[in-house]
């Protein structure tokens, strides 16, 4: 059953739930995004190696490839230039990426499968590669048949020779790696690094190594002076735009589950039995007074309920709501324990006679337990002390069957019964006629009508005209002046109640209050 709109004003259940899943929906949505994009960093962290392994494995094995093509033609450094210069040609047109295989002897290139016989020093060709060495590999800005065009000098040494061996330049570009990284949109560079200089994608140009700027990661290739690099971030705008969508989206399910949730466990049906449990209720006592002298007789027992959260809930919100979803039963019962507690205190200071009025909803009236809810009750509280009188509000009809045997039986166990708010529309005359009642309790509504020129004026005088005649006890609440009391005594109200006289009181209170009652008698 949905809450009443006082009951949303007054405990804000659904406001609160509606936070409640907003905040778990938000905060769901903050680490789902921070756990995605940690994940996704890891994922392209992962595949940025991939490309760099790949991109080396393959320079590895065409260089692998072109020293083992020229490593039998060493050989061919001992023999004049026109016996291999066909057999260089020859070479160098089936072997992918070279551009010329040139034989040096003594520091000098005579030969080349390119130009054939010709004399220049291999220094004029490759200045750093180092002929001394077994084998060098050099990045060139380009070569004197092709100088604008990069390229790679690879130097192999003939064995037991002093710089004598084969010097070959190959043609180097970093477009085909350059296409593996076109699809990862958050790299925009490779760089491939060979000693001190490198090779940037896109410019075709060779740079020194001083001259690169930070790398996002780099990868050495097993001949120790290359490696890769690559450039850009690690995630991708599209990543974050994927991740927020993507949150924003389960978020919005999990605050949806949340909020379904909460209204589950979270129901003000569920936080009256929790604030039973939690000792949020206690009891008021609000005096009754006769009507001839205004001196007190008796109270009447009214739960409160102050909220943790929402402070006081009016009685009117959660009694109803209570009746509303069955938990009327357990509340009197909680009302019963308090009032049996504050009884053991009570009694040391109010007279013996006393009437203690209690509330009862016709649903616990008609449960089966409801003798046994009594008679556990009146066993704990103080014995021959109070008289009590329960008032019942037709909130919902009373079931007719069985409701005479009940009412019989309280009146055989010494209970007076009052009708409550008699005259509002809860109550139907069929009742007055049909059940014994003790009292009638006048609803504050009329009280608060007497002075003014109203249609209610008549309704009360034939109120109490009825109660006249059929021998009922009357009770007026909400009394708050004079001038409505002696309207009141004047037309035959035997006994008052309200803030004229007295608010509900604790029961420190309510014991000073009888205090000063009994000093000004």
């Amino acid at each position: 059953m949905p809450l009443s709109g006082t009951l949303k004003r007054h405990a804000s259940y659904s406001r609160r739930i509606a936070w409640s899943s907003a905040i778990i929906g938000a905060a769901f949505f903050v680490l789902f995004v921070i756990v995605l994009l940690t994940l996704t960093w890891q994922k392209r962290v992962q595949q940025h190696q991939q490309l760099l392994a790949h991109s080396r494995d393959d320079l590895h094995q065409v260089i692998a490839t072109l020293m083992d093509t020229l490593n039998p033609m060493q050989q061919y450094t001992q023999l004049p230039c026109s016996s291999v210069s066909r057999e260089l040609t020859s070479r160098a047109a089936f072997a992918d990426n070279i551009r010329a295989i040139l034989l040096v002897r003594n520091g000098t290139a005579y030969c080349s499968s390119a130009t054939g016989a010709f004399l220049l020093p291999a220094g004029n060709i490759s200045p750093e590669s180092e002929l001394e060495r077994d084998s060098d590999l050099r990045l060139l800005p380009g070569t004197p048949l092709l100088p604008g065009k990069p390229a790679l000098a690879l130097w192999l040494k003939n064995p037991g020779a002093m710089e004598n061996g084969i010097l070959a330049t190959l043609n180097i570009s970093l477009t085909p790696y350059q296409l593996l990284a076109s699809y990862h949109p958050e790299i925009t560079g490779m760089a491939l690094v060979v000693g001190d200089r490198a090779l940037l994608s896109g410019t075709n140009q060779v740079v020194h190594v001083s001259d690169l700027p930070p790398a996002l990661m780099s990868l050495p290739l097993r001949e120790g002076n290359l490696q890769f690099m690559l450039y850009g971030s690690t995630l991708a705008a599209r990543d974050y735009h994927l991740a927020l969508l993507t949150g924003l989206l389960f978020s919005l399910l999990v605050a949806a589950a949340s909020w379904l949730l909460l209204s589950l466990h979270q129901r003000p049906g569920r936080e009256i039995l929790l604030g039973i449990k939690r000792g949020q209720f206690h009891v008021e006592y609000q005096p009754l007074v006769t009507a001839q002298d205004g001196r007190p007789y008796g109270v009447e027992a009214l739960l409160r309920w102050t909220h943790p959260v929402e402070g006081m809930i009016p009685p009117d919100v959660f009694i109803g709501y209570a009746e509303a979803q069955n938990l009327i039963i357990p509340l009197t019962q909680h009302l019963f324990s308090l009032v049996a507690r504050d009884a053991r205190f009570l009694s040391q200071q109010l007279p013996r006679g006393t009437r203690l009025s209690l509330n009862l909803s016709p649903l616990h009236l008609a449960s089966c337990d409801f003798r046994h809810h009594v008679q556990t009750w009146i066993a704990a509280m103080p014995a021959d002390h109070f008289n009590y009188v329960f008032e019942i509000t037709e909130r919902t009809m009373v079931g007719e069957k069985g409701a005479g045997e009940v009412f019989a039986w309280l009146h055989d166990n010494d209970f007076k019964i009052a009708i409550d708010d008699f005259g509002t529309g809860h109550s139907a005359l069929i009742y007055l006629e049909k059940y014994p009642f003790d009292y009638l309790k006048i609803d504050r509504g009329f009280v608060q009508s007497i002075g003014t020129e109203t249609v209610t004026s008549p309704v009360l005088d034939a109120v109490l005209l009825l109660a006249k005649k059929l021998n009922l006890k009357t009770v007026a609440e909400g009394v708050e002046t004079g001038d409505q009391a002696a309207w009141l005594v004047n037309r035959g109200v035997t006994h008052l109640q309200g803030y004229l006289f007295s608010r509900p009181l604790r029961p420190e209170n309510l014991i000073h209050y009888y205090q000063s009652q009994a000093r000004l008698g």
